[in-house]
């Protein structure tokens, strides 16, 4: 029997990349994403093994119909790929809109919730019980960058679900982990090559590491058996200034 897995946020960068990766090690994939045409671009690398899904992971209407989906498409769930995440604007902290802030809750910590719960329900009642959910953390559940309370925190909460989801899925052979993944190098890293902004006030370039490596730090948490778990992954490019004193 094939293995299944939902990999939400896959219509770029790095849920793309490990949906691709999950289909050519020979996954069935469910794609999620607000895009169709992005997820769409997505699957046509492996089109016999994925399941297109336009859903916005902020709005528990479309994530029950998604799951719904893939129950019965798949028959199953083995692995969810908690990973859809929005950036908002870089501004002081007194000027963030309240509208950037929601939007940032709903989308990288409500929608996280969301996808986790019917992953966690689907997971519990299916036979063989149990799979795995890897939520994307990023290095912004560790320290912030200048200007990204909204992000920052809704990563940091991140951690906290993972946390509670490992617990309450031990009873039900569910295994939760993080992957916390710094500079990898997607279209939204980009801006690290031409600089950005440091906790001393400096513009600086950063360094960035090939977006292959956290494909295949995900692909090894995900390859493992039930019985045991990667909690916790920090993968950075080595000489990004996260470590010691801003």
């Amino acid at each position: 029997m094939k293995k299944t897995a939902v990999v939400t946020g896959a219509g770029s960068g790095i849920g793309r990349a490990v949906a691709q990766a999950l289909m050519k090690d020979g996954w069935r994939v469910a794609l999620l994403g607000r895009r169709v045409d992005a997820l769409e671009e997505t699957a046509a690398a492996s089109p016999a093994q994925a399941l297109v899904l336009g859903a916005d992971v902020s709005q528990q209407a479309d994530v029950i119909v998604a799951f719904e989906r893939v129950q019965q498409d798949f028959g199953r769930l083995d692995l969810l790929f908690n990973n859809a995440g929005i950036f908002v604007p870089g501004v002081p902290f007194d000027e963030l809109p309240l509208e950037h802030w929601q939007a940032s809750v709903d989308v990288n910590l409500t929608g996280a919730f969301l996808c986790a719960q019917a992953a966690f329900k689907l997971m519990k009642s299916q036979s063989p019980r149990g799979g795995r959910i890897i939520n994307n953390g990023s290095v912004s559940a560790h320290a912030p960058r200048p200007n990204s309370a909204a992000y920052t925190a809704t990563k940091h909460a991140i951690t906290g679900l993972t946390k509670s989801l490992s617990l309450d899925g031990r009873a039900f052979d569910i295994a939760a982990g993080q992957i916390d993944i710094g500079n990898a190098e997607t279209d939204m890293v980009t801006k690290m090559k031409r600089g950005v902004p440091q906790a001393n006030g400096e513009i600086a370039i950063e360094p960035t590491m090939s977006l292959e490596h956290a494909v295949s730090a995900v692909l090894f948490m995900a390859g493992l058996p039930l019985e045991a778990n990667v909690q916790f992954m920090t993968v950075m490019a080595t000489k990004m200034p996260m470590i010691g004193r801003g």
